[in-house]
């Protein structure tokens, strides 16, 4: 399919059914912790803040692990396992910290699998077409965003509303993907006596990485949750009921402009992809802060949307390209790890910035942030040359 290899396009199945796993049950979290369990707004934003935290550290552990064992598959099938079956115990919740077990677990597990599985990506691809692999991979995600709460909505219809009922269906996607995952995804072995630490060394291709990790946790500071788009949204008039809908659009565009981002970054290189990717996300966030009617909402948060479609592919890509196969594992875990530590602050600062001066100062710093970024990766970057000793 797509010229990629079994490896690539049966871990997009598993991550599109993941994907519509989680996303029948967490859009509905908050209501299920606030209206069911009498849980605060302050606890709902501990229970994201905690888990989020401990994915970005365990994914940071998970490619160090990763390297030093030479082997990818394990670690992604226990990932996967362990979310699969938690995540429905939501289901049996009678206190609020059950949630935040179960929330803190499931992201343990995305934290175990999430560097192993870029490194495997990496891995089964070969290195001219690996931006078509990542976007291949994230478009299916994206997709499963779209469906997950669709059939959500669908099943809530047919059954009354009933939310636990919902969450332990959700398993049954879960539970395809783990056996997609075991039955048809091939483990890729690498030599694992040259990663014996968890920071990449300091030789040339390194210092790239290095120049491209800051360059991407200074972006990240600017790229605060896309939830204050929906507080931003619910402002300029767009109807509560419209939300949902206006969410699922900017899925839906996400994984349509996925795997065509990743085949520019082939093609055009993966530096001006991603450059292109920010520059849209600096001249989305500057139209967010001075929007006014319902309608700028919906053409802004589909240009948005471009922005993940031109980034998502080629910024994996290209940390697979400055490191050789028996590093990447580590390189994709530091890579998610400066963007989970660069993500709180970065939404702390965005709702301070709103609370205290308004949308279109908040929005315009964002802004000004990604272009600082792209401007800084084109002074101070240079294309690498692939990896290609797999």
């Amino acid at each position: 399919m797509f010229g990629l290899s079994r490896n690539v396009v049966a871990l997009g199945l598993v991550s599109l059914l993941t994907d519509v796993s989680s996303e029948m049950i967490y859009p509905l979290l908050p209501l299920f912790l606030t209206s069911v369990l009498g849980a605060g707004p302050t606890f709902v934003g501990l229970v994201e803040g905690i888990a989020e935290s401990a994915a970005s550290l365990t994914k940071l552990f998970s490619g160090w692990l990763s390297d030093r064992l030479g082997r990818r598959k394990g670690l992604v099938v226990v990932g996967y396992t362990l979310s699969t079956l938690t995540r429905p115990l939501v289901a049996f919740a009678l206190a609020p910290w059950h949630v935040l077990l179960v929330r803190f677990t499931d992201r343990l597990g995305k934290g175990l699998r999430t560097s192993p599985r870029d490194a495997l990506i990496a891995g089964s691809t070969e290195p001219h077409i690996r931006g078509r692999a990542y976007g291949f991979h994230r478009s299916m995600d994206h997709l499963g965003a779209v469906a997950g709460p669709a059939l959500a909505f669908v099943l809530l219809l047919l059954m009354g509303g009933q939310l636990r009922t919902l969450f332990l269906l959700a398993a049954i996607p879960g539970i395809l993907s783990v056996l997609i995952l075991v039955l048809k995804v091939s483990d890729i072995r690498v030599n694992s006596t040259a990663a014996p630490k968890a920071m990449p060394g300091t030789d040339g291709l390194n210092a790239q990485l290095t120049r491209f990790l800051i360059v991407v946790t200074l972006f990240t500071l600017g790229n605060s949750s896309d939830a204050f788009l929906l507080l931003r949204a619910q402002e300029v008039g767009v109807a509560v009921a419209h939300l949902p809908l206006l969410w699922m659009f900017f899925s839906l565009v996400k994984a349509v402009t996925g795997m065509p981002g990743g085949i520019l970054s082939d093609l055009k290189g993966r530096r001006g992809a991603i450059i292109a990717g920010w520059l849209v996300y600096a001249a989305a966030y500057l139209g967010f802060g001075a929007a006014s009617q319902p309608w700028h909402i919906w053409v802004l948060i589909g240009f948005y949307g471009l922005y993940f479609g031109l980034t998502e592919g080629g910024e994996r890509a290209l940390i697979a390209d400055l490191v050789p196969p028996d590093r990447q594992a580590s390189a994709f875990g530091l890579f998610h790890f400066c963007i989970g530590i660069a993500a709180l602050p970065s939404s702390l600062l965005m709702g301070y910035l709103y609370q205290s001066f308004g949308a279109g100062p908040a929005f315009t710093v964002g802004a000004a942030l990604a272009g600082l970024s792209a401007l800084l990766l084109f002074i101070l970057f240079r294309s690498p040359s692939p990896q290609i000793g797999r």
